[in-house]
């Protein structure tokens, strides 16, 4: 086998592996911040339990919001790396 085909198939497995490495990471951030998230609305609720369905449904907004940072780490590691 030549050095050329050698490199380019080296540099294929190495970019296929990078944009799964990198969806990895990607998916640690809303990993962090649901915790984040449900952590501070329980000590909310734990502070005003009369105040637990507003904080509740805040909580599932800011859920839902923080998970589309995922669904954006998976979009672009299809678009660059696969």
């Amino acid at each position: 086998m030549d050095p050329i085909s050698v490199l380019a198939q080296i540099n294929v497995d190495i970019s296929g592996s990078i944009a799964n490495v990198g969806y990895g990471l990607a998916a640690i951030g809303p990993a962090i911040g649901v915790g984040i998230v449900v952590g501070k609305t329980i000590e909310g609720i734990a502070r005003q339990p009369e105040l637990s369905g507003k904080l509740q449904g805040t909580m599932w907004i800011g859920i839902a919001f923080t998970e589309a940072l995922a669904f954006v780490g998976i979009g672009v590691a299809f678009l660059f790396g696969y």
